[in-house]
């Protein structure tokens, strides 16, 4: 198989979170704090446990400090924006990421809601969507749609005039990832395509750049795909394998092995989107912390 067109996140990721660690050295040096990320983890959700490891990884290799708060699954809503709140009106923090899911007694979009958006690097807040939406620079944008972006740019994609699809309207990838690319700058003319879209083949085959973003295991296939699209997958699904060591496997939601050949550039998984994700956000915590110092210097 050639791999002439993998888009390689993992490559990516890591360069990124070296300059990010570059710019990091240099704050410190003009005589700044460290930026400050504390991640809120509720309950002993295996995945969520092992994200968080590799955000407190990722931070202490870019050189920003980051504490994670572990929360049993019994804690109430009333306690756990309590948390929220001192962390908000903590001057030492400049982010603040709340690890989902959230056990069921508990209302995501309160707790989302009830962040400082200045400290919302994970860019969910409805105050950030909003700024997003008008093309606000001040907007952190949530670390996937920004990811994948970020690697649409550093592959040289010509996204101005381009029509792009995104399959999925999720509030964390789908409509930011829209959003983004509608922007003047990048300029795409984009169809959000989902559950109730007809005609579903045909609107991504005229594709130029096609997202995928459904968490449906295999489910872009190459009648799918224009020959010679860019084609981005997001999506991260376990499916059975007795031959593999743990008797699964992670797919994306594109057919790989049938759509690689076609297309000008594609994401694998693992190893494509998903190692960007903690690298964007470091990218928003650096910036939180600048804007909380240029703030601090203007009062």
């Amino acid at each position: 198989m050639t791999v002439s067109n993998l888009i390689d996140g993992q490559a990516t990721a890591a360069q990124i979170r070296r300059e990010v660690a570059t710019d990091t050295e240099a704050w410190v040096k003009a005589g700044n704090r460290a930026p400050y990320l504390a991640v809120v983890l509720v309950g002993e959700h295996p995945a969520s446990a092992s994200y968080v490891r590799g955000k407190a990884k990722a931070c202490a290799e870019a050189g920003i400090g980051s504490d994670t708060m572990r929360f049993p699954d019994s804690i109430s809503q009333d306690e756990l924006l309590a948390v929220v709140n001192k962390l908000n009106h903590d001057p030492d923090v400049d982010g603040i990421l709340v690890q989902l899911p959230l056990p069921d007694h508990i209302d995501e979009k309160t707790v989302i809601h009830a962040i400082d958006p200045t400290k919302d690097v994970d860019g969910f807040h409805p105050v950030n969507a909003g700024l997003l939406v008008i093309g606000d620079p001040d907007a952190f944008v949530p670390a996937t749609p920004a990811g994948i972006l970020e690697l649409i740019r550093r592959y040289g994609v010509e996204t101005a005039g381009a029509t792009a699809v995104v399959l999925g309207r999720s509030n964390i990838v789908g409509k930011p990832m829209a959003n983004l690319l509608v922007q003047k700058g990048i300029d795409a003319t984009v169809t959000v395509c989902h559950s109730r879209t007809k005609d579903l083949v045909d609107v991504c085959r005229r594709a130029d750049i096609l997202i995928a973003a459904i968490g449906r295991a295999r489910f872009v296939t190459a009648d799918m795909v224009k020959p010679g699209a860019v084609v981005i997958d997001v999506g991260i699904n376990r499916v059975d394998d007795s031959e593999a060591p743990k008797g699964y496997r992670i797919v994306g939601d594109v057919d790989f092995e049938a759509v690689q050949p076609s297309a000008r550039l594609v994401t694998p998984v693992p190893r494509g989107v998903g190692p960007m994700t903690i690298a964007m956000l470091l990218k928003n915590t650096l910036r939180a912390a600048r804007r909380h110092s240029k703030a601090t210097n203007q009062s």
